[in-house]
């Protein structure tokens, strides 16, 4: 098989390639003292750093899952998703309503992508 993890510990590896296919851990923000555009900006940042790292970049993601602690956070996530995401390369996204591991993340997120040729 061809599988790379990289920065595995014990529960997950933050990156885990298998072919040609780049899996991210869910990723949160750098500082949930702050509010969901800010949360939203610092966790959209790791995954570019993360799919660099892997190979990788936003315009090659194939799959998103977006959650939010809570679905009135909804509309101001989607604005800073929006100017994210580059135009025409929109992956395929759910967006769910879930618990956090500890209650000041009101969002993360779970990528997907395909490695750059």
């Amino acid at each position: 098989m061809n599988i790379q993890r990289q920065e595995t510990k014990q529960r997950m590896s933050r990156i885990v390639i298998h072919h040609d296919t780049v899996y991210l851990c869910g990723q949160v923000c750098a500082d949930a003292s702050k509010g969901i555009v800010a949360q939203t900006e610092t966790m959209l940042d790791k995954v570019d750093a993360l799919l660099l790292q892997a190979g990788s970049d936003r315009e090659h993601m194939l799959s998103a899952t977006v959650y939010v602690r809570d679905m009135k956070d909804f509309a101001a996530m989607n604005a800073v998703w929006d100017e994210w995401v580059p135009a025409g390369h929109a992956p395929a996204r759910a967006c769910v309503e879930a618990r956090m591991a500890r209650p000041e993340l009101l969002v993360e997120i779970s990528v997907v992508a395909a490695l750059k040729q």
